[in-house]
């Protein structure tokens, strides 16, 4: 009897301690403004909802590369004598960049996405615009007729990099990718309704599809999903109702797809990855801060470099990235094939660099943002540097519920001059030609004179990395080249990159900028 009374009191005692903690966990304090004393995501002090500081995660098909400073610019000595890549020294924000070369499943992934929605609403113009050249495989005195039917759509070549896209077609497919991953992410978190959502879109929506702009200024409307409007929904309005619309402050969206800038794509290339042999306990030992060895290609070989794998293993002289040898060596000789890819090979062989990206040396060249210039680095910034920027605002003349294109998207304008004639930070808008010849005339014909002397214009985008098809000069990151924005080649694909927000060095939730010390009292 004595037992059973202990046990039941034991029990008792045991709620009545679940009850007390229960409590305390509703009376957790609210996070609080510091500047003016009201709380955070309170709906009895207006529910002003304020996410918690956190990195973004990494959105699909990305790898982190952390930010830092190098050498940018030519590693070898310069034989075709362009000169247009001078060594500086610049410093890259921390970013996010695709893990392989763009390949062909991936875009034929658009192409069907496209075709559906804008094919079926007799919007053929747009699904022509993105389809691939094919005929870049052509060659008057080669037989390669058969790569213009088949590499883009064989199933044998489903992860070989997509080719003969052009630098406007490779931009539309990162707005495009965005949009997926963003609507995506959305009906996952139950924000927009699955089911309608995929079968108004792609059943013919025509401009009435998805796009993250359009979502975010409240251009697009959906229907909102089962967390959207259910009580279990965190997000609220002033009133504690549920809020059936994401902002991108709520830290669920994801930033925009893009391709790399020239010095993201080199940085990222040469794969630094600098480490202190001396760290501390908590793992936060500091690197050395001089990068005293310039790389040729994008691996580090032992302390050198080599085209060939030095290590003793089974790999042991196995080529390290896809090029030509020499004239008429493509793969090597039969039964000791070199490369062992006569053409592109898939996005995920050879050995990937520092930060496990793989073919940034070889394979397929890739374009970058760029407006090729060779002599940018006279004047550009050493910090993020890049030329191509052309700053735009929201084309208001149609109004509030009118702002969007044909094909779904906000329409934008070229800021005015006279908007900027108060600025300090730049007075025009179309800084593609900043500083080339008169600056204030931004007279591109005063420097280059395209058409007569050079082939040098405002759609001369830069591309790098080399190819299937070049020799290993090529394949150093530091090496560039151009070619018309609305052009295409057979050994010339892309990948795409992402802004990284918040701290530089980690993509953890516990990240953060500086160095932070222990408060100190002061004595008295």
């Amino acid at each position: 009897m004595q037992l059973l009374k202990t046990t039941r009191n034991f029990v008792l005692l045991l709620a009545v301690a679940g009850s007390v903690a229960s409590c305390s966990a509703l009376k957790k304090k609210k996070e609080k403004s510091t500047a003016t004393g009201w709380n955070y995501n309170d709906k009895d002090q207006g529910n002003f909802s304020v996410a918690k500081p956190q990195d973004i995660k990494t959105a699909p098909g990305l790898v982190f590369v952390q930010g830092g400073t190098f050498t940018m610019g030519a590693s070898q000595e310069d034989v075709m004598a362009d000169w247009n890549n001078i060594p500086r020294r610049i410093t890259v924000n921390s970013f996010f960049i695709d893990k392989t070369e763009v390949a062909n499943v991936h875009y034929r992934e658009y192409l069907y996405w496209l075709e559906n929605v804008f094919g079926q609403a007799g919007m053929d113009s747009v699904v022509d615009q993105a389809k691939p050249d094919t005929l870049v495989w052509r060659s008057e005195l080669a037989f390669n007729e058969p790569y213009v039917e088949y590499y883009f759509r064989h199933p044998s070549y489903n992860y070989y990099p997509v080719v003969g896209v052009s630098w406007k077609q490779a931009n539309e497919y990162c707005i495009w990718r965005t949009d997926r991953v963003n609507e995506i992410t959305l009906m996952n978190k139950g924000f927009l309704d699955k089911r309608s959502q995929i079968k108004k879109e792609l059943n013919g929506a025509g401009q009435d599809n998805f796009n993250s702009k359009a979502y975010i200024m409240g251009e697009y409307q959906a229907t909102p999903g089962r967390e959207a409007t259910s009580k279990s929904n965190p997000l609220k309005d002033a009133q504690g109702r549920p809020r059936t619309t994401v902002k991108f402050e709520d830290g669920i969206l994801f930033g925009d797809y893009r391709l790399p800038t020239e010095a993201e794509w080199e940085y990222a290339a040469y794969g630094y990855i600098m480490q202190n042999p001396q760290k501390k306990q908590n793992n936060k030992g500091r690197g050395e801060e001089v990068v005293a060895n310039k790389q040729i290609y994008a691996w580090k070989n032992d302390g050198f470099d080599n085209l060939r794998y030095t290590k003793k293993s089974a790999f042991q002289g196995a080529f390290l990235s896809n090029f030509k040898r020499g004239a008429g060596d493509n793969m090597g000789v039969a039964g000791g094939l070199n490369d062992n890819a006569a053409i592109p090979a898939e996005v995920t062989s050879f050995i990937p660099n520092g930060f496990g990206l793989y073919n940034m040396s070889g394979n397929v060249n890739e374009w970058v943002q760029d407006v090729y210039r060779p002599i940018t680095n006279a004047g550009e910034d050493d910090f993020n540097p890049f030329r191509g920027n052309v700053f735009k605002t929201v084309d208001m003349t149609g109004g509030a519920g009118n702002l969007r294109d044909d094909k779904g998207r906000i329409k934008m304008v070229a800021e005015s001059d006279s908007a900027l004639r108060n600025r300090r930070n730049y007075q025009k808008s179309y800084a593609t030609n900043f500083l080339d010849g008169d600056s204030s005339s931004n007279a591109l014909t005063s420097v280059y004179n395209y058409g007569v002397t050079t082939l040098i214009s405002d759609k001369s985008r830069v591309y790098k990395g080399g190819s299937w098809n070049d020799r290993a000069y090529w394949l150093s990151p530091g090496a560039r080249r151009f070619l018309e924005e609305d052009l295409s080649t057979n050994t010339l694909g892309f990948r795409c990159a992402m802004n990284h927000y918040g701290a530089p060095e980690t993509t953890s939730r516990k990240g953060q900028t500086g160095t932070f010390f222990p408060a100190r009292r002061n004595k008295r």
